[in-house]
């Protein structure tokens, strides 16, 4: 059975509240859950009460092999939880990175903006392109 640590939504809407459980792999969002681990509200201001973790808990379920998702990762590193996931993630990433820079491409939504935009300001010439003219003389 592959367990994973995994958020479940709560709350009404426009008003997100998560727990964080740990579930077998092959349930829902809000399925049937095998232990919860603590809560995770994004939208209170007090930040010892924005993320409640019972600690010794995870740990003991990182151990037996449970695998966090892409954002109870990123709040376990918040919380200064160092686990093999994340470090095996940051590999990964900066190998893909290394190959997109080796081809060429742009890696990040910001590169691709940035050479979107001068591709857009070279291609937007207010005066018309002979081409475009001779269709129009056609017409006539």
């Amino acid at each position: 059975m592959s367990v994973k640590i995994r958020m479940s939504r709560q709350g009404r809407r426009h008003r997100p509240f998560f727990r964080i459980n740990v579930i077998d792999s092959r349930t829902p969002r809000n399925g049937s859950i095998i232990e919860k681990l603590g809560h995770y509200d994004p939208l209170e201001k007090a930040t010892d009460k924005q993320l409640v973790l019972d600690l010794e808990r995870v740990k003991f379920w990182l151990d037996k092999g449970a695998v966090p998702s892409d954002s109870v990762s990123e709040i376990l590193l918040r919380k200064g939880i160092k686990h093999k996931y994340a470090a095996e993630k940051k590999t990964r990433r900066a190998l893909a990175r290394k190959r997109a820079r080796a081809a060429g491409l742009p890696f990040l939504k910001s590169e691709r903006k940035t050479e979107e935009k001068p591709a857009k300001g070279a291609g937007s010439t207010p005066s018309a392109s002979p081409q475009q003219a001779a269709p129009e003389a056609e017409k006539k």
